[in-house]
């Protein structure tokens, strides 16, 4: 987790400012994916039960809710999952071009790579990307006894299955595993059953996400990130996307954090105090996602019990300790 330059004086002259004018309820952006819900309601129940304001969800994409925000007019005010440098074309224009949107403090770690049960890397030191490239990982990895490897690069469609794929061909990976690209449903269907009884598997992951919490999982090492080094060309920019693309180091790691409109410093100044201090890390939203997705728990039951349970990290984020 980390935290930069909360600024309490600020946050407890807006408290008590509250009370003495009116605060206007607060538009929330709902992005798509689990973690984005969780942080869009952990910012709601806040700004309800801390606060005393009222919110409301706007569902939509990235560039609907910084359009929104842009505009300071209340229709959307938060987006609660902003991910850069991937969101980085919206901040640099609305953030740093027009001033009318502003970034949290807090942040926390996106990572992208791959991952193998924690029992193949202690039992087969299995730690980096390079030991894939072996045959002792491509006997590990054979799962159905063909005599060649696997390694799962996540779903066919997704951006990230394209990048991996090219990372399994510049490793030298796809010599002994093949990549494949089944539904994600599929892959995790076959991850319960090869954890269980402790089989070799190798698969596409990324934090947060709430495999962590189900497993006891180990993101295993890559060469850390070099622009000169990395050069990913998608299928929608050129056909021979695959043969003009070369990766050899690890994903640039992302910073993940809220962004709020500026307007709300007029608006609703308790609420922008609160946007601009709070933090979040990967291994709680990995653990709320978890309870959220694979428990089948409502978001909200799931939200309040953290809140409730982490009264002092909360207090943080209104600068009260």
């Amino acid at each position: 987790m980390k935290t930069q330059g909360l600024i309490p004086t600020a946050i407890a002259l807006a408290l008590a400012g509250t009370s003495a004018m009116a605060q206007e309820k607060v538009m929330i952006g709902e992005p798509s994916w689990p973690g984005a819900k969780i942080m869009t309601n952990v910012i709601g129940q806040v700004i309800e039960s801390r606060l005393g304001g009222e919110v409301g969800y706007a569902p939509g994409a990235n560039a609907v809710i910084f359009a929104a925000m842009d505009g300071g007019r209340g229709d959307i005010d938060v987006h609660p999952d902003v991910w850069l440098p991937n969101q980085a074309s919206f901040t640099d224009e609305y953030v740093d071009q027009k001033g009318t949107v502003a970034l949290s403090a807090g942040s926390y770690e996106g990572r992208a790579g791959f991952c193998v049960p924690s029992y193949m890397a202690e039992k087969h030191n299995i730690k980096s990307v390079f030991d894939l490239a072996t045959p002792e990982a491509q006997a590990l990895f054979d799962s159905d006894g063909d005599g060649m490897g696997e390694i799962w690069v996540g779903a066919s469609g997704w951006a990230s299955t394209n990048v991996h794929k090219v990372k399994v061909r510049d490793y030298g990976i796809e010599t002994f595993l093949a990549p494949g690209t089944e539904d994600e449903t599929v892959f995790y269907a076959r991850l319960k059953d090869a954890i269980a009884e402790e089989k070799g598997v190798v698969f596409y992951c990324y934090k947060p996400h709430y495999v962590h919490a189900l497993y006891d999982v180990t993101m295993i090492e890559e060469p850390p990130y070099e622009a000169e080094q990395y050069t990913m060309v998608q299928p929608d920019q050129d056909a021979d996307w695959y043969n003009k693309s070369s990766i050899m180091t690890g994903d640039i790691v992302k910073t993940v954090t809220v962004a709020h409109s500026k307007s709300l410093e007029e608006r609703n100044p308790a609420a922008a105090a609160f946007l601009s201090a709070i933090d979040m890390d990967d291994a709680t939203l990995s653990q709320l996602t978890y309870e959220v997705v694979v428990e089948g728990k409502e978001i909200s039951d799931v939200v309040g019990a953290w809140i409730d349970a982490n009264g002092d990290t909360v207090d943080s984020w209104l600068g009260l300790n």
